[in-house]
């Protein structure tokens, strides 16, 4: 009886394990005839590889520097009597911007005027007495050089009231001004700024490994904060014989025409040197290209039995530009390749091309 039970019961659990060995592999076959029939067509969309002709430049970032630019001083001291100026107006070079008081001035170069007149008549008096020896020769010396001394002083006291007409040295752009009616000068105190904006120029370093990559007369593109999307166009005209030991730059400067005066003095600049045409330099939209830690690759879209299917393709990758790179190695012109849609792709995966709808390098809709 115990031995008919047991029979009983290894039958029992054989049916029962035998039933789920037998789903388990009926689930099994099912999923690897799954998982061996190909994904079904993805939708991406596709670009073809151009040619097309680039100039390279070299970038890097600078200022603007005003051609000319100095703190007008007064040489003199004296008390400020007028001011001929506005803040930030432009001036011609020997206008009049500060009239310091120059009375005490005029009535002391008065007395030596008339100082001059006697010393003047005593000196002509006896230049007619010497031709008859009425007088000597040392008296005639002696007022020879009190006219000379006299004359001198009176120069010099009319050099000293022009310096109290403090002029713009050259034509240029005033600043802010820091004086007022009445105030005192001692010489050497910083009056204004007055700067040359027209044209101005642009100072920036470039790495020395670029030193004879760049001439003078080369075209340089400028670009400044203050005007977005506004470019400007001058050419170098300046490098500075050696390199910078201490950060291994080479300095170049820049000259650029300014007549609006939009570029000032100390404004921050992004540079570009052009430098000569590239002719047949194969290109495609940066959507078009995957980067992986191991290197830049491609999906290349190719044609079998009338449909069209992608491979994966490694390709080496060069300068970018406005939303375009550079393809070095890896692929040839007139190559089509995925630009929108990699992620839903593997290699050898029948794809659908659908060019009509594109955003952010994905298919939207699709």
């Amino acid at each position: 009886m115990v031995m008919k039970r047991l029979i009983l019961m290894t039958v029992v659990l054989a049916v029962i394990f035998g039933g789920i060995f037998g789903w388990k592999y009926h689930l099994a076959g099912k999923s690897a005839a799954m998982m061996s029939r190909p994904p079904p067509p993805a939708t991406v969309a596709s670009t073809e590889v151009m040619l097309e002709s680039w100039e390279p430049y070299l970038a890097a970032v600078g200022s603007v520097v005003a051609t000319q630019y100095v703190f007008i001083t007064t040489e003199v001291a004296g008390q400020v009597e007028k001011i001929l100026f506005e803040s930030g107006q432009s001036v011609t070079a020997g206008d009049v911007v500060l009239q310091l008081d120059d009375s005490v001035d005029k009535a002391e170069l008065n007395g030596l005027i008339a100082q001059g007149k006697l010393a003047k008549l005593q000196f002509d008096r006896n230049a007619k007495l010497i031709k008859d020896r009425s007088v000597s020769q040392s008296e005639y010396d002696r007022l020879r050089s009190e006219l000379d001394i006299a004359e001198a002083t009176i120069a010099s006291k009319r050099a000293v009231i022009g310096k109290k007409s403090i002029r713009a040295p050259f034509s240029g752009r005033l600043g802010i001004r820091d004086v007022n009616i009445g105030q005192y000068l001692t010489p050497g105190i910083h009056v204004l700024s007055l700067q040359a904006l027209d044209p101005v120029y642009v100072d920036y370093s470039l790495p020395e490994r670029h030193f004879y990559r760049v001439k003078i007369g080369q075209k340089v593109l400028v670009q400044v904060q203050a005007h977005p999307g506004k470019m400007f166009e001058g050419e170098v005209t300046a490098i500075d014989p050696g390199v910078d030991p201490g950060t291994r730059t080479l300095r170049a400067r820049a000259t650029l025409d300014n007549p609006q005066q939009l570029l000032r003095h100390g404004m921050f600049t992004e540079v570009k040197t052009a430098l000569p045409v590239r002719d047949n330099i194969l290109t495609l939209p940066r959507t078009a290209i995957t980067y992986k830690p191991y290197g830049a690759s491609v999906f290349l879209i190719t044609k079998e039995n009338g449909s069209s299917k992608v491979q994966r393709k490694p390709v080496k990758t060069g300068e970018v530009r406005d939303g375009r790179v550079e393809i070095i190695e890896g692929l040839n012109s007139g190559d089509v390749v995925v630009s929108a849609g990699q992620v839903k792709v593997r290699n050898g995966q029948q794809v659908n091309i659908d060019n009509s709808v594109k955003l952010n390098g994905r298919i939207e809709g699709g």
